[in-house]
């Protein structure tokens, strides 16, 4: 859910600027593709802020990228309060390490991935699905930072094979951006192969962030939320896991060379 005040202030600021420039709805509406109609139902907040609607509005206007980016500001202060000091810790973090048994870890997920796992709860609408998308694509922003953070993410090779013929050529376009991913100097993975079987990484998922101070925090997801853990003898835990779990796994060429070969199995 969009963030109230925030989104009634791009509403003000976008009819401040529109009138600024001296256009009428209808004026504004054919230079930003929309009709005038629609221009007045996004100003009135009888329609949801559209990201291409802002994106355009922001080039017409000069704004300088000021409307896409308190959407931007809207949806992460609308993520539910369980996970909002997680992004903050996730977004000034100088280390992320993710262990993550079922899934491909979000800020290395592809757009067409994530938004069929967002779509997976039917109870979602089309227009949550996006906007969900849209922020967990923004999350990947920390890696476009002067000073990106060190990336370390374990998985389990069972995630990368879990693809009937319906979901492969999904799973080949994931798998590619991984190893093109793992190849960058930011990040890495590593693949727990398939004949580890147990570990205590299988307990749950799990990340941490080291922080410029040198601290950890870390997060736990659930299916009903999550819990941010600060507390140093949790933290202990967490990291004696962490090396446990990347203990079990592959070297980066070594997985690098799995995940080449799962791709080249399906063809």
């Amino acid at each position: 859910m969009e963030s109230e005040p925030t989104t009634d202030l791009i509403r003000a600021q976008l009819r401040r600027l529109r009138l600024k420039a001296e256009l009428s709805q209808e004026e504004f509406g054919k230079l930003v593709h929309f009709s005038g109609s629609q221009v007045s139902a996004v100003e009135l907040g009888q329609r949801p802020l559209d990201r291409f609607f802002l994106k355009r509005a922001d080039e017409v206007l000069a704004t300088g990228g000021l409307l896409t980016s308190l959407l931007k500001l809207a949806e992460r202060d609308g993520q539910p309060s369980w996970f909002r000091p997680w992004l903050e810790a996730e977004r000034r973090a100088q280390q992320l390490r993710c262990y993550q048994p079922s899934l491909i870890p979000g800020l290395l997920q592809t757009e067409n991935y994530a938004r069929t796992l967002i779509r997976c709860d039917d109870a979602i609408s089309d227009d949550e699905v996006e906007r969900r998308l849209a922020v967990r694509m923004d999350r990947k922003s920390v890696f476009l930072r002067p000073d990106p953070p060190k990336f370390v993410a374990v998985i389990e090779e069972s995630v990368l094979r879990r693809a009937d013929e319906g979901f492969r050529g999904l799973m080949v376009q994931q798998i590619d951006h991984l190893i093109e991913c793992a190849e960058g100097p930011h990040i890495s993975v590593h693949v727990i192969p398939a004949e580890v079987s147990v570990h205590v990484g299988l307990d749950g998922p799990f990340v941490l962030a080291r922080g410029d101070d040198g601290g950890w925090v870390g997060h736990l997801e659930t299916q009903l939320g999550g819990v941010v853990v600060d507390r140093d003898e949790d933290l202990s835990t967490l990291l004696s896991r962490w090396e446990s779990v990347r203990s079990e796994a592959l070297s980066r060429r070594q997985s690098i060379e799995l995940m080449k070969e799962v791709m080249t199995s399906w063809s």
